[in-house]
């Protein structure tokens, strides 16, 4: 298994996913064809064997197409047997709250995920 990168465009955001356990997803997540970028993103986690993964979520937007393939990836991540402890850093605009509760709603709809939530400042 390899690291998984991808480049940041305007409409996919970008994605570093390394087998230690430590991944990335930043950006903005509004692909034309959802299916297509998320499939290579939900297979690679599905094949993670790691016992501690933590994953840091800083998506300034993202359409709805791309939230529910996001949910399918943590799902998977959660399913994963080989994982012991999952991390999710959860990170927010201030006065974001739209974004602070699609991770709370995210929250509820996993079994073992820990979230930890992390506002920062809107940039200058």
């Amino acid at each position: 298994m390899k690291n998984l990168d991808l480049e940041p465009t305007n409409s996919t955001p970008l994605v570093k996913f390394i087998t230690d356990g430590r991944l990335l997803i930043e950006g903005r997540s509004l692909p034309e064809n959802v299916t297509k970028f998320y499939a290579p993103l939900i297979d690679w986690v599905s094949l993670l064997k790691v016992e501690v993964v933590r994953l840091d979520i800083n998506l300034e937007y993202l359409n709805s197409a791309s939230s529910k393939k996001l949910l399918e990836m943590l799902k998977v991540l959660d399913a994963n047997n080989s994982i012991q402890e999952l991390i999710i850093n959860w990170h927010y605009e201030a006065d974001d709250e739209d974004a602070l509760e699609s991770g709370q709603i995210f929250e509820e709809l996993l079994r073992r995920a820990e979230f930890r939530y992390h506002e920062y400042s809107e940039a200058a």
